[in-house]
C-alpha cells in the first residue's frame, strides 16, 4: 500500500480533531450563566433558568455544561462571543434569559412574559396601599415617610421621577459588583432590615423576594405599562448570530414543552402574563 505523504496526514489528523470536537459539542448543551444570581441561576443549579436547560440537555440526550460568570457588563462577551482558550470553538452556546429582541445576541421565541411588581412590606403603615397611583396622591407628611428602593436605572426610577417621589428614594445599583450578594439577595435582606419598606421590582426578583419570607408578608401589585413608560417585557433565549440551526432547535424545544417551561417558571412565584404576538420588536429592559 502505498504511503501516505506527511501533508496528507497532518490533513488527516486535523480533519479528524475537528470532527472530535464537533461531536464533543454535539454531545453538550452548554450554557453560559451566573453562579449566584437567584431566582434566574446558581452554581448549585437551583434557579428557573438552571430547571429549564436541564430540561432541554435531557430532551437532546446531552450532557449539561455551564460556563460561570458573574453577569455584570461585558458578559455576553466573555461568554457566548468569547472563544475557548484553545481558539477552538466559543465558551457556550446559549443565555438561558434575555429579552426578546436583544441587542447583543440573536434570541429564540420567547417563553415568558412578566411585569415589574410594586412590592410592599406588611405591618409598616402601608397596608392601605392597593394601586401603585395612592404612593403618588399621600398627604404630604405620609410621603415623607416613604422608604421605597430607586435603582440607578429602570422604569420604576423613572416612575418615582414622574410622579414626584426621586426625594423618598433610597439608592441602589442594578448591579450590586458583591461576590455574596445580587441585587434580588440585596432587596430581601434590606427589607428584612427594614432599611426600605417597598421597591419596585422586576417580575422574578420580586418572586425571590416574596419567596424568601412567610407567604402574605408582602403586598404584590403588578405595574401596569403607559404610553412613554414600559414595565412589562418578554423574555427569550440568547445564542450567536447566525447559529441559525440552534435558534430552531431552541424554537422547537420551547414550542414543545411550553406548558412545563411555565410550570417552572409558575413554581417560583413569578407574576406571569401571555406572551403578546409583537414581539418581534426591541425590548428595552
Amino acid at each position: 500500500m502505498k504511503m501516505l505523504s506527511t501533508a496528507s496526514r497532518l490533513l488527516m489528523t486535523a480533519t479528524l480533531a475537528v470532527a472530535t470536537i464537533s461531536v464533543n459539542a454535539q454531545d453538550k448543551f452548554r450554557v453560559c450563566a451566573d453562579p449566584l444570581n437567584p431566582p434566574y441561576s446558581t452554581k448549585e443549579q437551583t434557579g428557573y433558568e438552571n430547571k429549564i436547560a436541564a430540561l432541554f440537555a435531557e430532551q437532546l440526550g446531552q450532557e449539561l455544561e455551564y460556563t460561570w460568570l458573574p453577569e455584570r457588563i461585558g458578559f455576553i462577551r466573555n461568554t457566548l462571543k468569547a472563544e475557548n482558550d484553545n481558539g477552538e470553538g466559543f465558551k457556550c452556546d446559549v443565555v438561558m434569559g434575555v429579552p426578546a429582541g436583544y441587542d447583543l445576541t440573536d434570541t429564540s421565541k420567547p417563553y415568558f412574559h412578566s411585569t415589574y411588581v410594586l412590592l410592599i412590606a406588611k405591618g409598616r403603615g402601608w397596608d392601605d396601599i392597593k394601586d401603585s397611583a395612592q404612593l403618588a396622591n399621600l398627604p404630604l407628611d405620609r410621603q415623607e415617610k416613604l422608604k421605597i428602593a430607586m435603582f440607578d436605572r429602570g422604569p420604576g426610577t423613572e416612575w418615582l421621577q414622574k410622579n414626584g417621589l426621586l426625594e423618598q428614594g433610597i439608592p441602589y445599583q442594578s448591579m450590586t459588583g458583591d461576590s455574596e450578594h445580587n441585587t434580588a439577595m440585596q432587596i430581601e435582606k434590606d427589607l428584612r432590615a427594614k432599611k426600605i419598606d417597598m421597591v419596585i421590582l422586576w417580575g422574578p426578583m420580586a418572586g425571590y423576594v416574596q419567596s424568601q419570607a412567610p407567604k402574605g408578608s408582602y403586598i404584590a401589585i403588578p405595574m401596569q405599562s403607559s404610553p412613554g413608560l414600559k414595565f412589562d417585557f418578554s423574555i427569550a433565549m440568547g445564542l450567536r448570530q447566525g447559529d441559525n440551526k440552534r435558534k430552531q432547535q431552541l424554537n422547537d424545544l420551547i414550542d414543545k414543552n411550553l406548558d412545563k417551561i411555565q410550570a417552572i417558571i409558575a413554581s417560583y412565584d413569578i407574576a406571569v402574563l401571555p406572551i403578546p404576538a409583537d414581539t418581534g420588536k426591541k425590548d428595552d429592559d
